[in-house]
């Protein structure tokens, strides 16, 4: 199982909020790429980024940043945040991104999330973002009236690489990752999950891995590792 750690981008800025809300927020690195840098030291494989910024003006705001954190991290980059057009998609693969996440776009957009699964098969992750059970798009802020196990029937049979499920009730709160959800909606996928939202210490990377689940591929570790709930490299060899 992957322990994938995150980093959030606002203003330029690594940061975590708390449940999505980008008025509630504390910078952890003021360069992110030394956040990076440190998870390359500790053998990471792969690195979670998201534009925050880009998810909720539907743009590529902190591009730059993310290109010297690619040239710098030396491992596999999944981003997402204002991926909402093929243009956009191109120039982060151009720059050694691996995995494009599309979020707000997997409800308001189905056909470009279906164009982009056929051109870049195996390199696109669905961003499937929970609020009262319900997925929540433009980062975060609107609610929709889909349920995340109907969004996966929506993409039934695209060759794209996972689906990460992020509990925004629980995100940036340490509260633990929502085992339950994540597993139900594992049974129904039929692609990997990447469990999100709420990770406190090293007892949840624990309950995941005792589920012994085929089809839930990692977690993603923002707020734990910044706060030193959990030790990474621990993490990893467990």
């Amino acid at each position: 199982m992957l322990i994938i750690p995150a980093i959030d981008l606002l203003g330029g800025r690594a940061v975590r909020l708390r449940q999505g809300d980008m008025d509630d927020y504390k910078v952890y690195f003021e360069d992110p790429a030394e956040a990076a840098k440190q998870f390359r030291d500790l053998g990471v494989k792969r690195l979670h980024i998201v534009d925050l910024d880009g998810a909720k003006k539907g743009d590529t705001v902190n591009f730059p940043v993310i290109e010297r954190i690619v040239k710098e991290a030396d491992m596999e980059v999944e981003v997402g945040g204002g991926i909402r057009n093929m243009d956009r998609m191109h120039a982060y693969f151009d720059i050694g991104v691996r995995y494009a996440i599309l979020g707000t776009v997997v409800i308001k957009d189905p056909g470009f999330v279906k164009e982009a699964a056929k051109a870049f098969p195996g390199r696109i992750i669905l961003g499937v973002d929970a609020k009262d059970g319900f997925v929540a798009t433009e980062g975060w802020y609107e609610k929709s009236d889909i349920t995340a196990a109907e969004v996966l029937e929506e993409y039934s049979g695209l060759d794209y690489e996972s689906v990460i499920y992020t509990d925004i009730s629980r995100d940036g709160m340490l509260t633990g990752i929502n085992i339950e959800a994540t597993s139900a909606l594992a049974d129904k996928s039929p692609n990997p999950v990447i469990a999100s939202g709420g990770l406190k210490d090293i007892t949840d990377i624990k309950a995941l891995k005792k589920l012994n689940h085929p089809n839930i591929k990692g977690c993603i570790a923002g707020k734990a590792f910044y706060e030193g709930k959990i030790d990474l490299k621990e993490a990893m060899e467990l």
